[in-house]
């Protein structure tokens, strides 16, 4: 199966992220787990950082800046599927 695109990241509380993928499912992925075990991402303990989150072009990913990024497959294989309000 082909991973879907991302439409949006929105950021959450608790270092989470929204993410909302071109099959209209939507998936909450925690980044406490990439903090803690890589040195990189140690960077987005800052809130103001962590909430400049982008849709890479044409949804392949998510970045916060040129070192810092995520693949739409990361964010579709690790993430866990949100609960509809």
């Amino acid at each position: 199966m082909e991973t879907p695109k991302i439409l949006s990241a929105q950021p959450l509380e608790d270092k989470k992220l929204r993410v909302k993928f071109a099959n209209g499912i939507e998936k909450i992925y925690d980044c406490k787990p990439l903090i803690e075990k890589f040195e990189p991402f140690k960077a987005l303990e800052n809130e103001v950082l962590f909430k400049q989150v982008k849709v890479d072009a044409g949804g392949y990913g998510i970045s916060w800046s040129d070192k810092l990024d995520l693949s739409e497959y990361e964010l579709w294989v690790n993430a866990i599927e949100a609960i509809k309000a």
